[in-house]
This record gives C-alpha cells, structure tokens and sequence, in this order.
C-alpha cells in the first residue's frame, strides 16, 4: 500500500487517473486481441468448411461418372483462392494419414515478438488449433478436411497490433495527465486563498474574509468560513466588552478595598503606636521592665504598617493619568528596586511618547507591568529584571504604530510543573485578559537553560476602537 499522507491532491487524483486508464488500456487491448483471435479462427473455420465441401463435390462426381481413376482428394482449386500466410490446409483419410498438404509461407516484414509475449499469447489463446470439418459420402465419412495456421503468423500480427496500442497510449498518457494536473491545479487554486485566510484567522486577524469562488463545494466552504469569521469578531468583541467590564469593576473594588484598609486598618495600627508610646511613658516612670514590652508593640506595628503600604501601593497605584506612564512605571521600578535591596535589579527603559494614550489605556499597561515584575521577583529567581516600553512607529511601506512591552529576566524556568502553573496561572491569565481587551498579543518564554521573556505588543488603532468600549463602561 502507498502511503498518500501528505501528498498532494493534484497528484493523488493524477496518479489515479493514470492508474485508471492503464487498466483501461489494458481492457481495450485484451478486448482487441480476443476479436482478433476470434477472427482468425472463424478464417480458418471457413476454410475448413470450404474445403470440405469442395472433397464432397470431388466424392459426388466420383461416383457419378464411375471413374475410380480420378485423383482425389484435390485441394489444389481451394488452396488458390483461400491459402493466406501461415495458412495450412490438408487431408486426413480416417486412418489418420495426411494425403495431401498445402502451406502457406510465413511473412518476413513483422518484427518477432519477444519470447515472453508469444509464450502468454500461446497459452491464452493456443493460436495453432487446428480446424477439423468431415468429408461424407453417401452418408459414410471418407475423411477430414483439416485446415490450420501457423502459430508464429497471429502471434506476431498480435505482437503488430499491441504495438501500435502501446505507442498511442504511451502518447495519450502523459498528455491525459498533464491535463488532468493543469485542470485539477486550476480547480483547486482557491484552496491556497482559503489557507491564506484561515492563517489570517489563526494570526488573529478576524477582518479576513474569502471572495465567491467558481466551484460550488469551495463556494459553499467560503460562505462558512465567512460566516465563522463574522461570529468569531463578533464574539471577540463582545468578550473584550465584557473584559473591559469586569477589569473596571476589579479595579474599582481595589481601589474600595485599599480605602477600607487605610481607613480602619490604618487608623488601628496609628491608634496601637499611640497606645505603645504612651504606655512607654508611663512604664519609663512607673515601671521600667515594661519598656521593652513597650518598645517591641511599637516595632511591630511599625512593621504592619509598611507592610500595610506596601500592600495599599499594589492595590491603588499612584494616579497614571496625573503623572504620566513613564513616570509612574519609572517610580514603580525604584520601589521594587528599594524593597528587593538589589536582588533582583529591576532596569527600565522608555522611548517614545505615550501622553496621549486614554487613562484606561495607561492604567491596564501599569496594571500588566506590575503582574509581570512580581512574578518576575517572587517565581523566577532573577538577578536581574529588563523592561523595555517603546512606541513603535509605523513602517514606511504601511501598517499602523503599536505599544511594544518586553520583559526580561535571567531566572531559572523552574520545574515542568511549576512553569505550566506559571503559564496558566491567574497573574498571567489577568494579564492575558487586559492586553486582549487592548486589542493586543502577549506571548510568553522560558530560555534554555534559563531566563523567561514577556513579549506584549498593542497596535494603537486596537487602542481607539477600545477606548469606546471603555467610556461607555
């Protein structure tokens, strides 16, 4: 069995064709060869009846002129005008004695066939039987008329015919497929647009669309594919709406959250440092042993409450619209950079102008980089953390300018298990979530034999179609 995975269509259906007309071929000239042997044995056939009734009539005239001295058998009149090359005619008296033979010679303008081909002809269609018609007399019979041709003379005449057969169809062939290829690479040029567009889709690029195609069944997987495109934009988009909503509601239940906490969590821990110091007093003149007590309740709520800012700076960063991407982002870095004391070191370069992205705009992209320093910090073990922000402009030959967001870090990837929890886990699955309600890409890698890289790139025209979205949130 030929293996056909992955081989071309219009090769496959070609090879078929092929196959198809060789044993059309081969039906063709079986059929022919039969009819010709049919022919040659009906020829004979009527020679022997011939000449069978030409001995009957020389047995009649015997008998009625009484001349017993007349030469019999006398196949000289049929042998004149039936005798063919290769053709043989003779008589055989019932004791089985040939009395009289007549042969005709062989041609000498046909090639001989090759020896195989003569011994399969000679088995399928045994070319030298002899044709047997009796001779009677008065009812009696006196003999056989017996007439025969050589086995080599339709053996080469079939050798002739296939020939001539061969050469056609060693002709026809090759131009039949040849047509067959150039007709099936016609039909089937729209399936290369039909992989075009459905690498489109795969790309992410939902505005593809198939034009009407001539066949009816690539027509119809046109139409379909239309269609899924139109409700798979359709439900992208709904899915960014929807998006967008739930990060406006995180964002505002942070923000509600980070003010409970200031506001009484806050106030407990200034109220326990009041109480600590003024305790401190007291014991300074009542009790002295109480001094350390005193000190270590102060220490610790100093503690929870830089803990306690830390905490409330993740939760409600510092208002991006009012100070801009760059510089919060830059204020974001030297805070990690403060509280990691060096291990890892965070780096940060900006280039390009990003004053009039929408605040919604500005805060999602604040939001993505702080996910992806603290898993950075905390999951990878780096010493040293790369962020790259740049407004790429657009390309003279076309296009449209993007926001392009690099990460890089030079920790370990981790065990199998760890990486794909880090790949699927909820920090990188809320960022996955704001940069598609951006209309953008994230891509994620870990390094051999270490590092990671977060690659995110927002084409600035996804950016204004969102930002309606966003205000009407």
């Amino acid at each position: 069995m030929w293996n056909w995975s992955g081989s071309d269509l219009k090769l496959r259906l070609t090879l078929r064709v092929a196959i198809v007309s060789t044993l059309c071929f081969a039906v063709i000239s079986g059929y022919f060869l039969i009819e010709a042997d049919r022919s040659v044995r009906g020829r004979i056939a009527a020679v022997a009846d011939v000449a069978a009734k030409t001995l009957e009539l020389q047995q009649s005239k015997i008998q009625w002129l009484n001349n017993a001295r007349s030469d019999f058998p006398d196949l000289d009149s049929v042998a004149a005008t039936v005798m063919t090359p290769g053709l043989c005619l003779a008589f055989r008296s019932n004791s089985g004695e040939i009395s009289q033979r007549f042969c005709g010679g062989a041609q000498t303008d046909t090639a001989a066939p090759p020896l195989a081909f003569a011994a399969l002809y000679r088995r399928l269609f045994d070319p030298g039987r002899e044709a047997v018609r009796q001779v009677v007399s008065r009812g009696i019979a006196v003999g056989e008329a017996v007439a025969w041709i050589d086995p080599a003379v339709p053996t080469a005449e079939a050798w002739h015919d296939a020939g001539r057969l061969m050469a056609v169809f060693m002709i026809a062939l090759p131009l039949l497929c040849a047509l067959v290829y150039a007709a099936l690479a016609r039909a089937l040029r729209p399936t290369r647009q039909i992989r075009d567009g459905l690498e489109r889709i795969a790309a992410g690029d939902l505005a593809a669309r198939l034009p009407p195609f001539d066949l009816a069944e690539l027509s119809a997987i046109g139409d379909v594919f239309n269609q899924l495109a139109e409700r798979l934009a359709a439900a992208l988009s709904d899915r960014n709406a929807l998006t967008q909503k739930l990060i406006l509601v995180q964002d505002e239940e942070r923000r509600h959250l980070a003010r409970e906490l200031h506001d009484e969590f806050g106030q407990s821990l200034a109220a326990i440092r009041a109480l600590a110091a003024s305790a401190r007093q007291t014991a300074a003149a009542d009790c002295p042993p109480l001094l350390a007590e005193c000190d270590g309740i102060a220490r610790t709520a100093t503690d929870m409450m830089e803990t306690l800012r830390g905490a409330l700076f993740r939760l409600r960063p510092p208002d991006v619209d009012e100070l801009g991407l760059a510089a919060s982002l830059e204020g974001l870095v030297a805070g990690w950079n403060g509280r990691s004391r060096g291990q890892p070191r965070f780096e940060i370069t900006i280039s390009g102008s990003f004053e009039r992205l929408a605040a919604s705009v500005t805060a999602n992209l604040y939001r993505i980089v702080q996910e992806a320093l603290t898993n950075a910090a905390k999951h990878a073990g780096a010493t040293r953390v790369m962020l790259r922000l740049e407004m790429r402009e657009a390309p003279p030959g076309g296009g449209d300018s993007a926001i392009v967001l690099a990460i890089d870090d030079d920790g370990q990837p981790g065990d199998p298990q760890g990486d794909s929890q880090l790949r699927s886990g909820l920090g990188l699955l809320g960022m996955r979530e704001r940069v598609a309600a951006l209309g953008g890409r994230l891509s994620f890698e870990t390094g051999q034999p270490s590092g990671s890289s977060l690659r995110v790139i927002v084409p600035v025209a996804a950016i204004r179609e969102a930002a309606p979205v966003e205000h009407a949130a």
